[in-house]
């Protein structure tokens, strides 16, 4: 049976606490469970991984093991009619990324109002890209267009991967690596969800303004992130004092390291983490902010990155599995992630009846936001902590 190493970066989303990508697609028209199971059959041909449980083969190494036949679609009704501010809860199955559960699931409830369709898969199989790589080229296929192949090749990366490198104290991490090492993370629990919309004007608005105020060039994320940090970390402190505060931003290195390829298959995530200190998080403008934020992301070159991997690498191999479920993408007490999913191809997730009238995500990690695709602007999804 086929089996696939993981990359350093894999390792992270594994365990408790690990945060499948999980969104919830309405379509007006009813989808057919047969048309849709064919597809798959057809697509997971080409990303093998998404059959795959991992498989544990020593105390600090996993392998994908892939199953004989493609994820089950579980098909269910409800007599619900799936709405803006719907709670996603009800239509979902997320995956746990455990040793011998499935890495993907994906559910149909058909509905009064249509179909409405959920698929949740382990981060540490897909990222974004290759999430929404595997909905576009389920859907082409489910209309009889040509499938864009990905690239399952991982061995040129991991060829490049120091096998040296030394483990390093775990409160180094955040240097090497932009993560965090505290204790072991909790399983997901209930989030508190806030959503809103950032028309393009405002955005631009706010891009120019910070552009002017600092007179350099910055892009439309490390402005909207600033903004996210600057108005939601200081609700989520605790304490007084004014401690080191934290934004992280997970960025795809497809583009950045070279001879990988653009169309891997997987997840191809390094971590840019800005850092200040509260009450200057609480002053600071916008653009001095976002400055903070562009200056974190362009440290992020190919060189970076592979001593980001080789050090991830270097810490499992000499602390083992658990030590691994210790490592949390934003700082536990003081921390914020935002991830940027504007370029989500909504419009090509269409398996012949049209494309998705909306849509929602499952968020498993609170103290976090994401950036998500709107007509004539952005989609602001927030989550709180539960209490």
């Amino acid at each position: 049976m086929e089996e696939l190493p993981l990359l350093p970066v894999d390792y992270v989303f594994t365990g408790a606490g690990s945060q499948p990508i999980t969104f919830a697609f309405s379509y007006r028209a009813t989808l057919d469970p047969e048309l849709l199971a064919n597809g798959l059959h057809q697509v997971a041909e080409h990303m093998r991984p998404l059959q795959s449980r991992l498989l544990r083969t020593s105390e600090t190494d996993y392998k994908f093991r892939a199953d004989p036949d493609p994820p089950a679609i579980d098909v269910r009704s409800s007599s619900s009619i799936f709405e803006a501010g719907t709670k996603v809860e009800q239509y979902i199955s997320p995956v746990r990324s455990l040793e011998g559960e499935p890495l993907t699931r994906i559910v149909l409830t058909q509905t009064p109002g249509g179909s409405v369709l959920a698929v949740s898969i382990s981060h540490a199989l897909v990222d974004g890209f290759s999430y929404f790589h595997f909905l576009s080229s389920w859907a082409r296929t489910c209309r009889g267009d040509r499938l864009i192949l990905p690239s399952l090749e991982r061995e040129i990366f991991l060829s490049q991967i120091d096998r040296t490198a030394r483990d390093v104290p775990p409160e180094s991490l955040t240097d090497q690596c932009g993560l965090f090492h505290a204790g072991r993370r909790e399983a997901s629990r209930s989030v508190r969800e806030e959503r809103f919309f950032l028309s393009d004007e405002s955005i631009k608005s706010a891009v120019e303004g910070a552009r002017q105020s600092r007179g350099q060039s910055m892009t439309e994320n490390d402005v909207i992130a600033a903004i996210l940090w600057q108005k939601y970390l200081p609700l989520w402190l605790s304490g007084a004092g004014n401690p080191r505060v934290y934004l992280t931003l997970p960025l795809d290195f497809r583009r950045v390291m070279p001879g990988f390829q653009k169309s891997y298959f997987g997840c191809a995530l390094c971590f840019a983490t800005a850092s200040t200190d509260r009450q200057s998080l609480l002053n600071s403008s916008p653009g001095d902010l976002a400055l903070l934020v562009r200056s974190a992301v362009t440290r992020m070159r190919s060189e970076q990155i592979l001593r980001s991997m080789s050090t991830l690498d270097a810490f499992r191999r000499n602390r083992g599995l658990a030590a691994v479920e210790k490592l949390h993408l934003r700082h536990p007490a003081s921390g914020m992630i935002v991830t940027n999913l504007t370029r989500m191809p909504i419009g090509d997730i269409d398996f012949g009846s049209g494309a998705p009238a909306d849509y929602s995500a499952y968020l498993e990690v609170s103290r976090g936001a994401a950036i998500l695709p709107g007509s004539g602007g952005a989609n602001i999804l927030v989550g709180h902590p539960s209490d």
